[in-house]
């Protein structure tokens, strides 16, 4: 990865100066998200989350394979990544960043390990055939944050995505295109999405931020929430340290958030709904 050049001493002393009047450089408040888009794909399961300025483009495919001998009733999810020059200049392609192997283990903890995908009804026939799900995320641009909003991009794309339809007759397995039976959306359990918080010293902390924001940071806290008010994944990258009470504030904030993030994307759902033909005519 290139080194990136620290910005400005009096670029630092403007963004702090503004944050201790309990402003943002872009017009926010500090614990104000920037606005979420959902762009929908022509393929189901084919989704690009905008956060600000910030894309992620999230694809879900679906193959049978064999099943571990040790789980013969579980399906697979598999989630892969690679931030490239399209995201920043300061990546570099084939080369795994920090930020990468981050964001890549913090989505494996939020949506694999948490079971947010119920991965025993990926199974078509017990110890013989089940699905593996490969979710893919391409960076398209990077103004910050990049964790949530790949988190939003991912579980929108797993919602969205639907699976052929599958029968089973005696041991012949026969799979359905989407002309003969509809396709089968997945079943979730729960809809895990990360918030990102940023500390600066004697300062209040700041949701969702900018590049410029997470670069002269003290320290960052990810708090991964549903909307059962569960608290799935909490990770802290170093910086400063953090009391108990500053912890459960930002929880607190995050309980709202998470369940507006996922009214945003419930209704993106509904009206791509409405002009999308799945169910066969």
């Amino acid at each position: 990865m290139v080194r990136e050049i620290d910005p400005p001493s009096i670029q630092k002393e403007f963004l702090l100066a503004a944050l201790a009047e309990g402003k943002r450089l872009d017009g926010r408040l500090p614990l104000e998200q920037r606005k979420i888009e959902f762009v929908f794909g022509e393929e189901l399961g084919n989704v690009e989350c905008r956060l600000g300025k910030t894309a992620v483009l999230a694809q879900v495919t679906a193959s049978i394979v064999k099943p571990r001998e040790d789980r013969p009733y579980e399906g697979f999810l598999l989630i892969n990544s690679e931030i490239g020059p399209m995201a920043s200049s300061v990546y570099e392609n084939g080369r795994s960043s920090d930020s990468e192997i981050l964001i890549t283990r913090l989505l494996e903890k939020s949506i694999r390990r948490t079971e947010a995908i119920d991965r025993e009804a990926l199974c078509i026939l017990a110890g013989e055939k089940v699905w593996q799900l490969r979710l893919t995320l391409h960076f398209l641009s990077d103004s910050g944050n990049l964790l949530d909003c790949a988190s939003l991009a991912s579980m929108m794309a797993l919602k969205h995505f639907r699976k052929p339809d599958v029968e089973v007759i005696g041991d012949e397995v026969i799979i359905h295109s989407p002309e003969e039976r509809a396709p089968v959306p997945l079943a979730i359990h729960h809809t895990p999405l990360c918030l990102t918080f940023a500390y600066f010293e004697n300062l209040s902390p700041i949701l969702d931020p900018t590049h410029l924001e997470s670069t002269l940071c003290s320290g960052t806290l990810t708090v991964t929430m549903n909307a059962q008010r569960e608290i799935c994944v909490l990770s802290k990258a170093g910086g400063t340290p953090l009391s108990v009470e500053e912890i459960m504030g930002v929880v607190r904030v995050g309980v709202d958030k998470v369940r507006d993030m996922v009214k945003i994307m419930d209704e993106a759902l509904e009206k791509d709904r409405e002009n999308r033909v799945v169910e066969v005519r």
